[in-house]
């Protein structure tokens, strides 16, 4: 299984955090980077933050930069988005995409296969 099933999502205040978990369904083994997308209401999807498949690497979107890390867990069989900080503008569906490649992309159709998303929601 090599679709990734997001998780974690929900209501929250503004100033509060929120983690997201992204089960890859793939093998530990596996050489692959994993990326978060994000998309509201009307806009389209956005880049949010990536990783590489060893976890050196991360690149955040300006907008989060500061306030989210993206880490592997231990296995690497889910990666994790930590939200802080979260602001109105978060609420979105939140994506988790993987792609088989060593080195995280940020655009979206560099990404292979794609989770069904999860509802972040910030209140003000």
């Amino acid at each position: 299984q090599r679709q990734p099933v997001e998780s974690g999502g929900g209501l929250v205040q503004a100033g509060g955090s929120l983690r997201l978990s992204c089960a890859t369904g793939t093998c530990t083994l596996s050489s692959f980077s994993m990326g978060w997308f994000r998309q509201a209401p009307g806009k389209e999807r956005e880049f949010v933050a990536a990783i590489d498949w060893n976890g050196l690497k991360t690149n955040y979107a300006d907008s989060v930069k500061g306030r989210f890390t993206i880490s592997w867990d231990n296995t690497k069989n889910a990666v994790y988005l930590q939200m802080t900080n979260l602001k109105p503008d978060d609420t979105a569906v939140d994506y988790c995409a993987s792609r088989w490649c060593t080195i995280a992309g940020t655009a979206a159709h560099e990404y292979d296969y794609w989770g069904q998303g999860t509802q972040v929601t910030i209140s003000s």
